[in-house]
């Protein structure tokens, strides 16, 4: 019994630290963006280097688990904002506007989680410059694609074929959005209220048509 409680406190304290951790990497990542480097975490820690990769791997592993605690806050944002007590369309909107507004709150992680680093071409390249964001980034859109299309197919009856319709829109719109939110976040072309009017028009034309499945607790989609 004693062993088992030991080990539970061994976990309960590993777990904290690596927040500690993740949380020392997010204050560094909301200063240098892309550029935030191993080193830059370890002393914003208080730590060395080789702790950290102790406790990550490598740099891929610290961008995972960061991917990973943005991502579920993303989700759940996304959740609320699609099972708000409102009309379809404006719960649409609401949706676009949440992933929106979450890169514009935070460009800095945004660009961190989306875009390679850029430390300019006149420095030698060192292992961790030539850390490759994309093979990453790739795996954290796939997840938001899919975990919309569970939503979508919850909420929507799109017809014998609408789970695969469904895993089909839920990429599409993670698509746009990201596509759409990149290009919008680098110039400001357009305020962010017109970009999701824009977006959900795009969007509207099948939805308006589907019919909402019974959701338990829930207004459909």
């Amino acid at each position: 019994m004693e062993t088992t409680r030991s080990a539970e406190r061994q976990r309960t304290a590993a777990e904290a630290r690596r927040r500690e951790l993740l949380e020392a990497a997010d204050r560094v990542v909301l200063r240098d963006g892309p550029q935030a480097s191993m080193n830059a975490i370890a002393a914003e820690a208080g730590i060395t280097k080789p702790i950290l990769y102790r406790h990550f791997g490598d740099k891929g592993g610290l961008y995972r688990a960061l991917a990973t605690r943005h991502t579920d806050a993303l989700l759940s944002a996304l959740r609320a904002a699609l099972d708000a007590p409102a009309e379809r369309r404006a719960r649409v909107e609401s949706t676009l506007d949440t992933y929106l507004a979450a890169i514009e709150a935070r460009p800095q992680v945004y660009r961190f989680l989306m875009h390679p680093s850029d430390d300019g071409a006149d420095t030698a390249p060192t292992p961790e410059q030539g850390f490759d964001v994309g093979r990453h980034s790739a795996p954290l859109l796939r997840r938001l694609g899919e975990e919309l299309g569970q939503v979508i197919v919850e909420r929507v009856d799109l017809g014998p074929e609408g789970e695969q319709m469904a895993r089909i829109w839920g990429h599409g719109i993670v698509g746009m959005m990201h596509a759409a939110g990149d290009w919008w976040l680098a110039d400001r072309p357009c305020s962010r209220e017109r970009l999701v009017r824009s977006l959900a028009d795009l969007l509207w034309g099948r939805l308006t048509e589907a019919g909402d499945r019974d959701v338990k607790g829930g207004p459909g989609f």
